[in-house]
């Protein structure tokens, strides 16, 4: 293996809790810079699919995941590395709060990440409503973990001059950090959610005018001379760099979902699966009629295919096209949005078929978190009683049509869920097939033996 030296400047875009505005602070630092001439790269903390799609529209590169939790810290610094290249500085944007993670361990957390990386932290604190209590909050953060840099804070939701004033005289007294800068607040600023999360890039209005506004407003009331020198005092991190050999030579088609409907895939598993010797080939289950000529293997990623539902039902032949597909045995593997449309029907509309159960969608949440899962069959990424891990995140629940039903795993507590048979895999579990290469080589060499 050879050692990777990374001395790219970097920023962690953190904040004191959720919705405290990181996405819309990340979003405007990174239209501001490219507006300065800098090539950004993006990077996203945690399972989120929905940011790194942001990021990607604003810095024309793929933003990239970065999980310890899934993934591990080597696999980590080693995605960091190579997506860094070409770039002038790289901007990580947090999950949730800095030091929330899975467990009182804090592992996956954006705390975790910034260590690993040796990135300086800019702190994003929500002031609405808050005076000198805003010193309080970022001292308590400061003091925490001091294994954290944290170089400088970030105001969102503030009221105007005086008010900016107050929070940043009391932070910088306080702390000793310095305050490089804030977001007023406007309703017009705030990217609208929704399962608490992000409202999808494919279906929300063009992000133009929302980046082009913070992009003025972020260049008009942020130090950009103290948060470059920030950025450029991170240090040189090391990694090790490992080649994947192809396993497919030629290349073999796998056809994947991606459309308004389905979207949810992590970039790095991608580049895992071309470079192991898959051709990917995008399709539209909205659109198309049916599957790619060649096709060799199916994923069908997450989404939202609940917001389509007319639409997938009404597009019956390819909904045939897949039905065939998975009779004729080629390897077919869903996540969350696609096992939803593998199923006889979701909310009373008809789907593929291939899952003999229905779906109904519900206003709770029905699954959420990192989960570890035992495999009940050999199945097309892994034999039977081997372990998988990844999130979930669903509103809707399964209801199969017989007590027989295949279930695919035994998660957390002796849970069942998803559904195996033959070369079909659906769950609503979301995987990174990073975390585990032999996932997509298992899956690829039963695509090259598909007939």
């Amino acid at each position: 293996m050879a050692v990777v030296k990374t001395c790219i400047p970097r920023l962690v875009i953190a904040a004191t809790h959720s919705s405290a505005g990181k996405t819309t602070t990340t979003m405007g630092l990174m239209a501001a810079l490219r507006q300065q001439g800098c090539t950004v790269q993006g990077f996203k903390v945690g399972p989120d699919y929905l940011d790194p799609a942001y990021h990607a529209e604003i810095t024309g590169r793929p933003s990239h995941n970065l999980d310890t939790w899934m993934l591990g810290e080597a696999r980590v610094l080693e995605i960091f590395a190579r997506a860094c290249r070409g770039a002038d500085i790289a901007l990580i944007e947090g999950v949730m709060g800095l030091y929330d993670g899975h467990g009182r361990d804090g592992r996956g957390s954006t705390a975790e990440v910034a260590e690993l990386l040796a990135a300086p932290v800019i702190l994003l604190v929500d002031c609405h409503g808050l005076g000198a209590s805003a010193a309080a909050m970022v001292l308590g953060y400061q003091r925490y973990d001091p294994r954290v840099r944290l170089a400088g804070v970030i105001c969102n939701r503030v009221s105007g001059q005086k008010h900016y004033r107050l929070v940043k005289d009391a932070i910088e007294a306080a702390t000793g950090l310095p305050v490089l800068g804030y977001l007023p607040w406007e309703r017009e600023l705030q990217v609208p959610e929704r399962h608490l999360g992000l409202v999808a890039r494919p279906e929300g209005s063009p992000l133009k005018p929302l980046r082009d506004k913070l992009a003025a407003i972020l260049a008009e009331t942020v130090d950009w001379t103290g948060l470059l020198a920030t950025a450029q005092s991170a240090p040189a991190v090391e990694t090790e760099a490992t080649v994947v050999p192809p396993l497919c030579s030629p290349p073999v088609k796998v056809a994947l979902a991606r459309d308004a409907a389905f979207h949810f895939y992590y970039q790095d598993a991608l580049e895992l699966l071309t470079s192991l010797g898959a051709e990917l080939v995008p399709f539209s289950p909205l659109a198309d009629r049916e599957l790619p000529a060649g096709t060799r293997g199916v994923i069908l990623g997450g989404g939202f295919p609940e917001m389509f539902l007319p639409e997938l039902a009404a597009n019956a032949s390819m909904r045939r096209s897949l039905a065939r597909a998975a009779a004729q045995g080629l390897p077919v593997y869903a996540e969350c949005g696609g096992l939803m449309y593998l199923c006889r029907e979701v909310d009373g509309y008809p789907m593929v078929g291939v899952v003999p159960a229905r779906v109904e969608m519900t206003v709770r949440l029905q699954g959420f978190g990192y989960t570890r899962a035992r495999s009940l069959a050999d199945n097309p990424i892994c034999q039977a009683g081997q372990e998988v891990w990844g999130h979930a995140f669903h509103y809707s629940r399964l209801n199969p049509e017989s007590p027989e039903f295949p279930w695919a795993w035994e998660a957390d507590g002796g849970r069942r869920e998803g559904f195996v048979a033959g070369n079909v895999l659906a769950s609503y579990l979301h995987l990174h097939w990073g975390a585990n290469p032999e996932w997509a080589g298992s899956f690829l060499r039963r695509c090259q033996a598909a007939s």
